[in-house]
């Protein structure tokens, strides 16, 4: 028995607790605001900042927010933002850590595009929508995108990154030749005699962009796979912007940080939005969300004018990955004034973002489609590499596998054969 002056075993539950505890402080404020001026009424948004995820001892929390930026109806935008969500966290395995949960998000949210955009043409609806979906987890920020709705975000220091890709064919050369080898066609508006005019565009359907979610009448070559970022945020925290085009195609994203510098998120997004407005007209729905990330405790502070060298800068943060480094970082995070890089992949091939190089029978059920989640009994399965240069080197175990039906999405993206769900379809 013990006396008073004897050191006591602190149980491992209390140990726990107080490391929970403690990780709860160090979490960033959120706040957030939006506005938005509407055109056509086909601008969605999604603002959740109490999400919750069950961990081994209690739940943790993290914040979502969406820009779903619809066209040819607002069907595929409405969808998108009542499915996505939970398409991408069904994809997650239980029981993860922190670690393990941020890890295994990008993924995720692969596999919870494709499976909204499946769900979504199965009931034969031609409208279409882009997609800007940003995850908070503690100091970590993950961004999926398709089309041309963009991320961008500012550090405390003045640094500005770009979290989102731009989809649009007149300005990514990769993606027209991704289409054109898929066996879709691009070029502009040919009014006759020869003449085309306006943006490149992909034929059939004249979609400008090269994914998005919908738009079965386009082609199963406009892919829902989304281009996906994952930075760590240093704990001086920083200011995102989501805005859709109507906001890019007018302001650049210094005149937009800058335009809105030192306002709460509700007055900025709505001095975004005006900016916006007043330098073209109302010519599309404009829309912005502006979520700022902070210490706990202390004030926002007004942000620091823009550091000059700010490309230069940018470019040695992020540094170009090789495909081996395309991955989440296991190395300390050891630069806080830094925004550090985790993960960045954008290609449309689901076998390059579905590796094997995550433990998928540790973080995966072995015999579940990647996809879609179901269930499928040993040998049902059709490996993700089947017809790939690996596919010759696959064993019985060596997933991740698709179910039939995702299969066919798999290789009707890939220009391989038509897609099991697209039909003849009535507009919205």
């Amino acid at each position: 028995m013990s006396s008073k002056g004897e050191h006591q075993t602190v149980p491992l539950s209390v140990l726990l607790k107080r490391e929970s505890e403690s990780e709860k402080i160090e979490n960033p404020e959120i706040l957030h605001g939006q506005a938005s001026q509407s055109k056509k009424g086909e601008d969605f948004t999604l603002l959740k900042t109490e999400c919750q995820r069950a961990i081994r001892d209690g739940v943790a929390t993290f914040s979502v927010f969406g820009l779903f930026d619809g066209h040819n109806g607002s069907a595929a935008a409405i969808f998108t933002k009542e499915n996505l969500l939970n398409n991408v966290l069904s994809a997650i395995p239980a029981d993860l850590n922190r670690d393990e949960w941020v890890s295994v998000l990008p993924r995720a949210l692969v596999a919870g595009f494709v499976k909204t955009d499946k769900d979504f043409q199965e009931r034969a609806k031609t409208s279409g929508t882009t997609v800007t979906f940003v995850i908070i987890e503690g100091w970590v920020v993950t961004v999926a995108s398709v089309g041309d709705s963009r991320c961008i975000f500012q550090s405390a220091e003045g640094d500005i990154y770009y979290l989102s890709a731009d989809h649009r064919l007149e300005c990514n050369e990769e993606e027209r030749e991704r289409i054109t080898a898929s066996g879709g066609e691009v070029g502009r508006l040919n009014t006759g005699g020869g003449a085309q005019i306006g943006p490149l565009r992909c034929w059939p359907g004249g979609l400008c962009l090269s994914r998005s979610i919908g738009d079965m009448d386009v082609g199963e070559y406009i892919v829902p796979v989304p281009f996906v970022k994952q930075v760590k945020l240093s704990t001086a925290g920083g200011r995102l912007i989501i805005s859709s085009d109507g906001v890019w195609d007018v302001l650049s994203a210094e005149v937009a940080l800058e335009c809105c510098r030192g306002m709460p998120p509700d007055a900025a997004a709505a001095q975004i939005v005006k900016e916006a407005v007043q330098a073209k007209g109302l010519r599309d729905d404009t829309t912005c969300i502006v979520v700022d990330i902070l210490p706990l405790e202390k004030p926002p502070p007004p942000l620091p004018p823009p550091k000059k060298a700010v490309k230069c800068k940018l470019k040695a943060m992020f540094r170009k990955k090789s495909s081996e480094s395309s991955s989440h970082s296991d190395k300390e995070y050891t630069e806080p004034d830094v925004v550090e890089e985790l993960f960045e992949e954008g290609s449309a091939m689901l076998s390059e973002r579905f590796d094997t190089k995550y433990p998928v029978c540790n973080m995966f059920k072995l015999f579940t489609c990647a996809v879609c989640q179901l269930e499928m009994k040993p040998g049902e399965g059709i490996s993700i590499h089947a017809g790939t240069s690996n596919s010759v080197k696959l064993r019985p175990w060596d997933g991740p596998f698709l179910c039939t039906s995702c299969q066919e999405k798999k290789e009707a993206m890939e220009g391989k054969r038509p897609s099991g769900n697209k039909r003849d379809s009535d507009s919205d």
